[in-house]
């Protein structure tokens, strides 16, 4: 290359980019996803581009499951011999008679993923990959059944994922290839929805992410902007309003998606993800770059996790006020608590508060802070502290702060093992500079936003 040629790339961006993207290197590594496609993608002229990057993810240490959808694959099949499919509730009825085309449907994606991912040429993102696939009998599965009278046949529903044998193959280093085919111990064969087959096997395995990789971007308002973010209610809240009135089947797809995304989280898996195949890349700016590019849905602990309202006052100074005590907080009086109280976040159970947390945004040096965080000592043992932290994160990442910080004079180790680091006094905001107290010099505590 020539050094001086003024056309050559822009290093610097380059670079950049690469270093933003470390912490969620560093942060998905040694983790669990399972990543659902369907057929749709599979023969799609971008189908090559997807695996690469999924490849990719497997080099830089995600532990991954694939599970792929077949709907075109098997309605080209049943076409081919003149049969036409019954569908009921969006369910295919699959008549015994129709098993081998769905057989063969099934196995032709199989085995042209697999393809895919057995390629290392050079020249392309692959070369010199070295990727160990491995499909199997992982799912069990038991009849749909009579529904409303219609008999689905050998449509059918997981009734149990081999997760131990999965979770060995991943610490083999293996990558785990799943078809939407189940076998009952009778020994019959269930054609089942793919995007169940993803959803059970990531709540078997307790993954830290399911992905979907979708035809369209993601759940979107009423227009038609993306959401870039939802919790359980909010994604109960988007299903009922939408319902199925609109018919297209963009709206479908997202419902059934979203509908699984949310039963995953029930489930503890811990987030879950709506991306479109159609976006170049969409795995890897969802995965690696701040803001993402499609719909995260989040399981954080929403058991009464709302903004606190001026009711809410005695609660909170009941759950703080042995913590002052003992010198962990910061006193606050009736009178401040009353004047911040819409910038507190509280979990309330059975009418009681028992989890507190307060940001404050600091707008022109774009930071905010974490303070008063608290957690009853009865609930303490079930991670309501973690869910908050990131609760009020992500609210400093919707009011576009790069920072967060937290003043501690006792919990130190907990801030640093979830990526806090210690800073100096001097890189507060000026205003929370100007009231720092140097005689209870507390420990300053600070976190990049991702």
């Amino acid at each position: 290359m020539d050094k001086n040629n003024n056309s050559a790339p822009d290093n610097g961006g380059h670079v950049a980019w690469f270093r933003q993207s470390a912490p969620y290197i560093h942060a998905h590594r040694g983790r669990t996803f399972v990543i659902l496609f369907g057929g749709e993608a599979v023969d799609h002229g971008g189908f090559a581009h997807l695996i690469h990057d999924i490849t990719l993810l497997s080099s830089l240490g995600v532990k991954i499951v694939l599970v792929h959808g077949a709907r075109p694959q098997i309605k080209q099949q049943l076409e081919a011999l003149n049969i036409t499919s019954e569908f009921a509730d969006g369910l295919r009825v699959t008549l015994a008679e129709h098993m081998p085309a769905v057989e063969q449907a099934v196995g032709q994606v199989r085995m042209k993923t697999e393809a895919q991912l057995s390629m290392g040429l050079p020249n392309t993102p692959m070369a010199g990959a070295s990727v160990r696939v491995v499909s199997g009998n992982f799912v069990t599965a038991r009849p749909y059944g009579i529904r409303d009278g219609i008999d689905y046949c050998q449509t059918g529903n997981v009734r149990k994922i081999d997760a131990d044998a999965i979770s060995q193959h991943l610490k083999n280093n293996n990558m785990v290839l799943i078809s939407p085919i189940g076998y009952s111990p009778t020994g019959e064969i269930f054609n089942l929805r793919a995007e169940d087959v993803a959803t059970e096997a990531a709540i078997a395995l307790n993954a830290d992410k399911l992905i979907f990789v979708m035809e369209n971007n993601g759940v979107t308002d009423k227009q038609g902007g993306l959401l870039q973010q939802l919790n359980l209610p909010q994604a109960q809240s988007w299903l009922k309003n939408h319902g199925t009135a609109d018919n297209r089947q963009t709206d479908i797809e997202t419902q059934s998606h979203l509908n699984n995304a949310a039963q995953a989280c029930r489930g503890g898996v811990r987030r879950a993800h709506l991306v479109s195949r159609k976006i170049d890349g969409a795995l890897l700016l969802e995965l690696y770059t701040r803001d993402g590019i499609g719909t995260l849905v989040t399981a954080e602990n929403y058991e009464g996790l709302r903004h606190a309202v001026i009711e809410d006052i005695g609660g909170i100074m009941g759950l703080i006020s042995p913590l002052e005590e003992q010198g962990v907080l910061v006193k606050r009086s009736r009178e401040q608590l009353e004047l911040d109280i819409n910038n507190f976040t509280v979990i309330e159970r059975d009418g009681m508060i028992i989890a507190c947390a307060a940001i404050f945004i600091f707008t022109e040096e774009q930071v905010a802070e974490l303070a008063c965080l608290a957690v009853h000592r009865d609930y303490q043992a079930h991670g309501r502290g973690n869910d908050l932290m990131q609760h009020i994160e992500w609210q400093a990442k919707k009011n576009h702060m790069k920072k967060i910080f937290t003043l501690t004079t006792q919990t130190m180790h907990w801030f640093i093992e979830r990526g806090y680091v210690e800073c100096s006094a001097d890189d507060l905001p000026m205003e929370k500079k100007s009231l720092y107290n140097y005689q209870r010099n507390s420990k300053v505590l600070c976190k990049q936003i991702v």
